[in-house]
């Protein structure tokens, strides 16, 4: 018996090469050390820190509490509002006669989150419960 095999006809001019040109440097895959990947890491969070911090100093300030409910209970506090020319030592003197102004406005300051003793008027106060009426 015969056999006949069929193979492709060879060319003369070789086939192109797929992938990188030729006369160029093969190409190894990347490797990060334990110190790359630390900074590879902070850099990828970096952003999400940022969003954080300036999210949470950007936040509005509450104008105080007006009532404060918790689980344990709920506190009502009494408020006051600022009226025009006004300011916390007259509102102190007003609701405290008795006391040191400098103590009520302090704790109207903290009861209220205040940073400074500046306060426009229309704006609601609470007072502390010691000194409502």
């Amino acid at each position: 018996m015969s056999t006949i095999s069929i193979a492709p006809a060879r060319s003369a001019v070789p086939a192109p090469r797929i992938g990188r040109p030729a006369g160029t440097p093969a190409r190894r895959p990347l490797r990060l050390t334990a110190r790359g990947r630390v900074v590879f890491g902070a850099l990828a969070t970096a952003p999400v820190v940022v969003g954080l911090v300036l999210a949470s100093v950007l936040a509005p300030a509450s104008a105080g509490p007006v009532s404060a409910g918790t689980e344990e209970g709920s506190a009502s506090f009494e408020t006051v509002t600022v009226g025009a020319g006004e300011s916390l030592w007259a509102i102190a003197e007003r609701i405290a006669p008795a006391s040191d102004p400098r103590e009520v406005i302090g704790e109207i300051e903290r009861l209220n989150s205040l940073e400074d003793s500046a306060v426009m008027p229309g704006q609601t106060l609470a007072i502390p419960a010691q000194y409502a009426s």
